[in-house]
């Protein structure tokens, strides 16, 4: 599956895109069942266990953490920030704004608050995640692989985090859409998508570098025989290239602007502690740990590359491969809040590609027992996380 075919199918106009989406939609509906059920099992199982504590669930999913944050921009705007007693700035400008647009778009039309605008467009926007998820999977190994990876993204361990108000269910949403659009030749839409996932989380670079890559492996591949690079043929490609980064580009210099500072939104990001130093911070924190807890801990992150190099073994295509290996990049090599690194590494869905695959092999009772039973002990996992000290 790794030849650029698939990329270079024109992109389709008219009445029968409708038709094709009612289509993919019935098509899907099995995953966004499975996915439905599983990711509501999780909120079930934290209200019971947020009640059991003295807990509001509806309070974890939509104010504490990075949810106020979002909320604060959506209500007050950019331009709020707080001295820790260290000396460290946390600013609201480390956070991207599309979320908060929506929250407020939102709450202006619908008696929503801004924090419950944001619960409902992370629900609404991972049941999207899902349908692109679907259609990956069984563009790539059929429909039960399709319906195995948005079960298994549903019942990932943090998967709560896409029942709350962040930004991880709608830039996955946006990421896995636009990654699909590449793989079916529709450049310009996959561009618009990547935009937008560049205004939703830093990581959108992730996005933007699978569509540059593989625009410039399709161009390579498709040089006349004479040399050159035939641009003709590829004009809606091209313009696909050039909107890809303007969402992700766009915020960085407009922060840079506000802060009169080219570099001003990495200083942000510094202040909060963050940054990228190839992955030595997180060295030293494994170091620390010590025995055993250390060791476990590199051994989760063994698995999550053995599945990236699985995938790319057994013929993943390019774009997925591209996506999911630039997130898990920045993931491993960023500094930070430790405890965050499953929920940066969660939208990297290509990796549950190779698992999906096998369990569509399965015999149906026992695929549905196996995710019921991770779905549970995700479900279980979730609460537990959501009500401890520490942001997911």
């Amino acid at each position: 599956m790794n030849d650029l075919a698939p990329f270079r199918t024109p992109e389709r106009t008219g009445p029968g895109r409708g038709r094709r989406a009612r289509s993919a939609l019935r098509r899907a509906a099995p995953a966004l069942l499975a996915y439905t059920a599983i990711r509501a099992l999780g909120v079930v199982v934290l209200a019971v266990w947020s009640a059991a504590h003295g807990k509001s669930w509806h309070t974890l999913l939509t104010a504490r953490w990075d949810s106020l944050w979002y909320t604060r921009v959506a209500e007050q705007g950019y331009g709020y920030s707080v001295q820790l007693a260290n000396g460290d700035v946390h600013s609201n400008l480390a956070f991207f704004p599309l979320l908060p647009w929506l929250e407020r778009g939102l709450s202006a039309v619908t008696p929503l608050s801004a924090a419950d605008a944001g619960l409902a467009v992370s629900w609404l926007a991972s049941l999207a995640a899902a349908w692109a998820l679907y259609l990956t999977g069984e563009r790539l190994h059929g429909p039960r692989a399709g319906v195995a990876l948005a079960a298994l993204w549903a019942a990932l361990p943090v998967g709560i985090v896409q029942s709350m108000a962040y930004s991880e269910a709608l830039f996955t949403a946006l990421a896995a859409w636009g990654v699909y659009c590449v793989l079916t030749g529709r450049w310009v839409t996959a561009g618009v998508l990547a935009s937008l996932a560049g205004l939703t989380r830093p990581v959108g670079a992730a996005v933007v570098a699978a569509v540059w890559i593989t625009a410039a492996v399709t161009l390579w591949r498709d040089r006349p025989a004479g040399g050159g690079p035939g641009w003709g043929r590829h004009r809606r490609m091209l313009l696909g290239v050039l909107l890809a980064p303007l969402g992700w580009c766009g915020y960085f210099l407009w922060v840079g602007a506000r802060e009169g500072s080219l570099t001003a939104y990495l200083d942000v990001q510094g202040g909060w502690g963050n940054g990228f130093d190839g992955g030595a911070a997180f060295a030293s924190f494994l170091w620390d740990l010590g025995f055993p807890a250390g060791l476990g801990l590199l051994a989760g992150v063994a698995l999550v590359v053995w599945l990236y190099v699985l995938g790319a073994r057994r013929g993943q295509p390019l774009p997925l491969l591209v996506y999911g290996g630039t997130v898990l990049l920045l993931a491993l090599t960023a500094k930070g809040y430790f405890g965050s690194k499953p929920r940066l590494m969660m939208p990297a869905y290509p990796l549950l590609l190779p698992l999906a695959a096998g369990l569509a092999r399965w015999r149906p009772a026992a695929a549905w027992a196996v995710t019921a039973l991770v779905s549970v002990g995700s479900a279980v996992y979730g609460a537990f996380w959501l009500n401890g000290s520490g942001p997911p």
